[in-house]
């Protein structure tokens, strides 16, 4: 049977509260049914956006406007309706779904066999964006998965409750269930990262951070808001996440629930992320 395309039936079941932590914008209240927000189209102190669950629509109650997924990113992004579903196609693998009876699912990922990474397609990937395979083999595998009756080959991070992270020169998967990965090694101090190559550059870049820190790698910003409990057992807090607009929210996000929290981000000014400052200048 042929794969059904991603049009506007099932763009709108995307989660309209992880669409807006992808953006960097956070709750500041949630319950089970709805989330409020700062409005995301102008500067306010008091919640006026609010996201119902249970429908997955957005309204904004400043503006007396609402809509579905698709309007908000076409204002948020100012995109067209195509440009919004391109984008939308293309963040999947990071969103969740809302979820009424007539959902069309993604093919699922199968994991078919995990072992050390041994193909040099993936070696040459990890070349290219400068990370040692000698440092790269004590935490990523290689990772061989089918989607339907394809075979694929990514490195694969693991996370906390046993999905994978998948990486490769093409594509960005995710096999489920999707959640945060936590590599621990009794250090007072967490350093809080947004992704594999962010972790395994920070290997790199500042060794010593690692060696006297946790690192939580969030697999996606959709998690900011869920890492409460463990955000609140260190007395630091690092955080490198991206420089971008969505890194900025969530940074300062973070530094409002925890004021201990450091912006450690001018370790590599002048670039989006930690991988990129790598890439440029190499190993040095």
């Amino acid at each position: 049977m042929k794969e059904k395309r991603f049009n506007c039936e099932r763009a709108r079941t995307v989660s309209i509260v992880d669409t807006m932590a992808k953006l960097g914008h956070f709750p500041v209240r949630e319950t089970e049914k709805e989330a409020w927000f700062l409005s995301p189209f102008r500067s306010e102190t008091q919640a006026s956006f609010k996201v119902s669950k249970t429908l997955n629509r957005w309204y904004d109650h400043g503006e007396g406007l609402g809509g579905n997924i698709i309007d908000l990113v076409c204002r948020l992004k100012s995109y067209g309706v195509r440009e919004t579903l391109t984008w939308l196609q293309g963040q999947t693998g990071s969103f969740s779904f809302h979820q009424p009876p007539t959902v069309v699912r993604e093919k699922k990922i199968s994991v078919n066999d995990i072992r050390p990474i041994s193909h040099m397609a993936l070696i040459d990937y990890l070349q290219k964006r400068q990370i040692p395979l000698t440092l790269a083999y004590g935490y990523i595998k290689q990772v061989h998965f089918g989607i339907g009756e394809k075979s694929f080959f990514a490195l694969g991070l693991q996370n906390k409750i046993g999905g994978w992270e998948l990486r490769n020169c093409f594509q960005k998967y995710c096999a489920s269930p999707k959640a945060i990965t936590i590599i621990e090694n009794n250090n007072p101090s967490l350093t809080v990262v947004e992704g594999m190559f962010d972790f395994l550059s920070l290997l790199v870049i500042q060794p010593k951070w690692f060696a006297e820190s946790d690192v939580l790698i969030l697999n996606s910003l959709a998690f900011a808001t869920k890492v409460n409990s463990i955000l609140e057992k260190y007395s630091d807090l690092n955080l490198a996440l991206d420089n971008d607009s969505a890194g900025d929210r969530a940074t300062q996000y973070l530094i409002g629930l925890y004021p201990i929290a450091e912006d450690r981000r001018n370790c590599y000014a002048g670039f989006k992320d930690i991988n990129e400052k790598l890439m440029h200048h190499g190993q040095e």
